[in-house]
């Protein structure tokens, strides 16, 4: 399986509260635990900062599932990357969407919403409820995960009805989001997953790594692996994309 861990890596650089936390980026300690976690996976990070923001045509030809971490960059992703990432997604390439990507223009396009929601920063405790215990994501996750400070994300979330909802989160101001859903779109599989913010070691607890771990291999199709990349594919009936 060959896997992208794509990151802004902007806060990492600028924050030093948040360098502190994660020193090499939140993309290595991601990477990390992937190698570590999926036997035989080729991993590689990439960062905004690179040429084609790390994502270059050999990069993505060359990509089973790709995780995406974004905040504050959203808008410095060249669209010619966001094109050709859905199009990878399209044909059939995994993706992970991770906490603050729901406003990432690749997100956006694919769910055809703002995916706009409440939030509010702070140290509030998140309880992470797993209601689809059956789905492949949840298996060997304990229930529910407990993540001790953790910024606030709640409804409405103005995404289209999941495929599956797989985790709600609840919060120390009673607040309840759909923190993991997964999607479908032409032949890719889609996951996100809400947990994650940068000023929390939430990407260090073992219990968010095996949310990711299972996440990567469900949205990782072997036989379909093979992505031809030649083709353009069309948004499927009753999606609409959103214009940037």
């Amino acid at each position: 399986m060959r896997i992208t861990i794509w990151n802004e890596n902007i806060h990492e650089v600028e924050n030093e509260k948040v360098r502190a936390i994660y020193p090499s980026g939140i993309h290595s300690v991601i990477a990390n635990f992937v190698r570590e976690g999926v036997a035989g996976a080729e991993v590689r990070t990439a960062t905004l900062d690179q040429p084609e923001n790390g994502l270059t045509d050999a990069v993505l030809e060359n990509t089973d599932v790709m995780t995406w971490w974004g905040h504050v960059g959203h808008h410095l992703v060249d669209e010619d990357v966001v094109e050709k990432v859905e199009q990878r997604v399209l044909a059939g390439m995994g993706l992970i969407v991770l906490h603050s990507a729901h406003l990432s223009r690749i997100f956006q396009r694919l769910m055809g919403t703002s995916c706009n929601l409440r939030w509010r920063e702070g140290e509030d405790r998140e309880t992470v409820w797993t209601v689809n215990p059956t789905h492949p994501i949840t298996q060997g996750v304990p229930h529910p995960i407990v993540i001790p400070n953790q910024e606030m994300y709640g409804e409405f979330f103005d995404i289209p009805t999941p495929d599956e909802l797989v985790f709600i989160s609840s919060y120390t101001g009673g607040e309840a989001f759909r923190s993991g859903c997964c999607f479908s779109r032409g032949k890719g599989r889609i996951f996100y997953f809400s947990p994650g913010h940068e000023s929390y070691p939430v990407y260090y607890q073992p219990e968010i790594q095996r949310v990711l771990l299972n996440a990567i291999e469900w949205a990782y199709q072997p036989q379909i692996s093979a992505i031809d990349t030649s083709a353009s594919f069309e948004s499927k009936p009753g999606w609409f994309q959103s214009s940037d």
